[in-house]
């Protein structure tokens, strides 16, 4: 074979390679004839007569993407035992380079690197070049994706890796130009040389730290659909059919639980998990543990009916169960869901809320020395404060009587859903609903005549963290501006009186000065929030803070031998009985641990750090064994995070799905500069499209016309052909028509490939759940013909400030 080539300038580049058998000759000749006359060889070194100038072993591979290199002047060896064989008996490094046949820097740095006689040149001599199809062979490129990104941070393709010769990694990375990369390769020959132990001893860490990854990563895989089914299975034995909830009296609302069904709602509406959900919510929002008059829910029912609560009202109640009520109203549109949120959110704003944007824990149970009393109401002091007509509305609507429910006075609720009470005295809905907001206005007022029970002033870092989040997302579910601003005021609040240090956090803050060292689920719990707050408006400055606190919670509270947590920093114990764990799962608020692993799942995805999801996956792995013991037990670590906006390219590119109509849906694509995707019709066929379509599976909703934006035609520096691209703001609509659907919410599936001008990361597929409402039925409109949900916002003054 030729190994010189005069088209390098300042003249001829001599090529080494090693002796091949006449046999492997013989097979490399017959295959490249097999190819026929009309064959043109993928590379700028050719012979007058068209031929390659170099033909190595890949031409005899049935992959597209081995055999675009199979004229390279790289040696190169498909990944085999030969290949391994040749290292050891020489005592060589190997170079892996893995890619794909729609890899677009791939072929940049083929040509720019695995084309250049002097690179390759290096590489024949102090190297076995492997060149690997990650399309073929999974398993491998999985592997040392999962070694670059420990030892590089990141990875992406061409990833390009240097191994020992029994393939243990100790250096590696993606794109890299042709200059720099012949540098690279010039010092690692010379450290393979010279400190040949010190990069042994640095392939033995990394092959250590793989296997540690590896077994968490597995360990992680199991506990993935099979236990959110074994959960929902378990909570649906457990359920009270005639009046909600999962378990005998005393009944606890059991938020973590019904977050993780709501989420397995979303993924696949069973009937009776949906039945299980409404019949849940609408007893809570009926019972007594509702606060019918000023919104939010006290802490627990005493009883089976949810009648009788423990008067006590926590924040984290009000910011968990609002949750769940948005999230209940987005999955079904059920109207009062929205109304019981907002009313949640709207006594958080008004009774719970510092003059500084902060919140309060929580307020005592009783009053006047006896628990409840604040609450309770005779239908004297109903005939005392209403007019007649809503007296006898009111005393009817909330089961009043003369008796009592509670110790001679009456805990207000609803004995029978509002429909059926409207439907029974004449009037709709709407026009109950109306009447309704009037009374709860005046009986809202004269309760704020009594004495109050006792408020707890402090304001807790991670309860207010759990706040942020609610109110973070209620202005992006609700596009309700004063909510994502309440949120904003409280973190920077926090982030102004908490936060004494780069990544120190105090947890307490009370009459105007803050103390004792946070916890872990303080930095876990505001830094859910912070990113909730970076998802529903853009500024990068929340996703920032979000890092700073997850990389301070990483540093301070990983466990490094079993995974997971410490509940405390190590500096804090004073005793000698080690630092405490939280491995009892989600109680009565998720545990530090499982708001821990949503931060780092979010910022996996939000950002280009690998760690965060190598935590994550050792985090879920250090509760295998617990949540397959109990799996409804852990229902905010298996709650998944679903929704209307989704990420790709490491964090770069925002996606956003919205409802533009009664049957139109479009799908928003914010790619930063240096960024782009190809375009639907990309101009070659081995780039891969921007598409979009429902999930497979989907019953109930048909996508019909999809309009695909015309992409830029570009003709980049290092490219022969034009390319078709979507750079910057990028919109897709399509039509959608509901075919008997189960559930308002509609699966999309986003299909693309990112590229920068270092790496083209691999085809990506993003799901968004979009909610629909009904195009057929308009909301309900009160009897000024307003929407009703509209106005509930609209009149909700009385309950924000006084």
């Amino acid at each position: 074979m030729d190994g010189r080539y005069a088209g390098v300038p300042g003249g001829s580049t001599p090529v080494t390679h090693s002796p091949r058998p006449a046999a492997l000759n013989a097979r490399i000749d017959t295959a490249l004839k097999a190819k026929g006359a009309d064959y043109r060889p993928r590379s700028e070194h050719l012979r007058p007569d068209g031929s390659p100038r170099y033909t190595n072993r890949l031409i005899l591979e049935d992959s597209p993407y081995l055999t675009q290199h199979a004229h390279n002047p790289v040696d190169w060896y498909a990944w085999g035992a030969e290949a391994f064989e040749k290292a050891k008996r020489e005592n060589k490094p190997i170079f892996l380079s893995i890619g794909y046949a729609t890899c677009h820097w791939c072929h940049v740095m083929e040509r720019e690197s695995f084309e250049n006689p002097a690179i390759a040149d290096l590489l024949n001599r102090h190297f076995v070049a492997i060149k690997v199809d990650r399309e073929r062979r999974p398993e491998v490129d999985q592997t040392y994706m999962t070694a670059v990104q420990l030892i590089a941070g990141r990875g992406g393709w061409p990833l390009n890796a240097f191994l020992t010769p029994d393939g243990r990694p100790f250096h590696g990375g993606t794109y890299s130009p042709p200059g720099p990369f012949r540098g690279l390769v010039t010092r690692v020959a010379a450290l393979w040389d010279g400190k040949r132990q010190e990069v042994l001893d640095q392939a033995g860490r990394v092959a250590q730290v793989l296997a540690a990854v590896q077994a968490r990563q597995a360990m992680a895989g199991a506990v993935g659909r099979e236990a959110i089914q074994a959960a929902v299975t378990e909570a649906l034995e457990t359920h009270d059919e005639l009046q909600g909830g999962f378990g005998p009296a005393p009944k606890f609302p059991r938020e973590p639980l019904l977050m993780l069904l709501l989420n397995a709602a979303e993924r696949s509406p069973e009937p009776a998990l949906l039945e299980a959900i409404g019949t849940t919510l609408d007893a809570i929002s009926r019972g007594g543990i509702h606060d019918q008059v000023g919104g939010g829910f006290h802490r627990y029912a005493t009883d089976n009916d949810w009648l009788v609560p423990h008067f006590e009202k926590m924040l984290y109640n009000q910011a968990q169960l609002a949750r769940v009520y948005l999230l209940a109203w987005r999955l079904t549109g059920n109207p009062l869901y929205r109304r019981v949120a907002t009313q949640a959110l709207d006594y958080v704003l008004r009774d719970m809320r510092s003059a500084e944007g902060a919140f309060y824990s929580a307020s005592d149970a009783d009053s006047e020395g006896r628990e409840g009393t604040f609450f309770l109401w005779t239908p004297e002091q109903l005939r005392g404060v209403l007019p007649g007509e809503d007296a006898a509305l009111a005393i009817n609507l909330f089961g009043v009587t003369d008796g009592g429910n509670f110790e001679g006075g009456n805990i207000l609720h609803l004995p029978r859903p509002l429909a059926e009470f409207a439907g029974e005295n004449g009037m709709s809905q709407a026009q109950l609903l109306d009447r309704l907001d009037r009374i709860r206005e005046r009986l809202y007022q004269a309760r704020e005549a009594r004495p109050h029970p006792l408020r707890d002033d402090k304001i807790l870092t991670a309860w207010n963290g759990m706040m942020i989040t609610t109110l973070a997302q209620a202005g992006d579910l609700l596009g309700e501006p004063r909510y994502t601003g309440a949120a904003a005021r409280a973190a920077r609040f926090l982030w102004e009186q908490n936060h004494r240090a780069a990544g120190e956090l105090w947890r307490v803050h009370l009459d105007g000065s803050s103390s004792i060292p946070a916890l872990q689920e303080d930095y876990a719990y505001f830094a859910e929030g912070l990113l909730q707050l970076y998802d529903s408006t853009g500024d990068s400055l929340w996703l920032e803070r979000a890092r700073e606190l997850a990389d301070a919670m990483l540093e301070r509270f990983w466990d490094d031998e079993k995974g997971g947590f410490f509940m405390a920093r190590q500096d804090n114990q004073i005793t000698a009985l080690g630092r405490a764990r939280e491995m009892s799962g989600d109680t009565s608020m998720p545990s530090g641990n499982s708001v821990a692993l949503r931060v780092l799942q979010m910022l996996s995805v939000r950002t280009d750090r690998f760690d965060y999801g190598e935590r994550a996956r050792a985090t879920l792995a250090a509760f295998a064994e617990p949540v397959a013991r109990h799996p409804p037990g852990f229902g905010y670590l298996l709650h998944g995070e679903w929704g209307r906006r989704r990420y790709a390219a490491l964090g770069g590119i925002r996606i956003h799905a919205a409802q533009a109509g009664a049957r139109r849906v479009t799908v928003e694509l914010e790619i930063p500069p240096g960024w782009h995707v190809n375009a639907h019709q990309p101009l070659q066929e081995n780039l891969i499209p921007t598409t979009l379509a429902l999930v497979p599976g989907t019953d109930g909703w048909r996508l019909g016309q999809i309009d695909y934006p015309v992409g830029e035609r570009q003709q980049l520096g290092f490219q022969r052909e034009p390319l078709s691209l979507y750079q910057g703001k990028v919109q897709i609509e399509a039509t959608i028509e509901p075919v008997a659907p189960a559930s308002r919410i509609v699966p999309l599936r986003l299909g693309l490939q990112a590229c920068n001008d270092q790496v083209c990361l691999a085809p990506e597929t993003v799901v968004l759940h979009l909610p629909m409402t009904d195009g057929k039925t308009p909301p309900p409109v009160d009897a000024a013909g307003n929407p009703h949900e509209a106005r509930d916002a609209a009149t909700a003054t009385f309950r924000v400030a006084k």
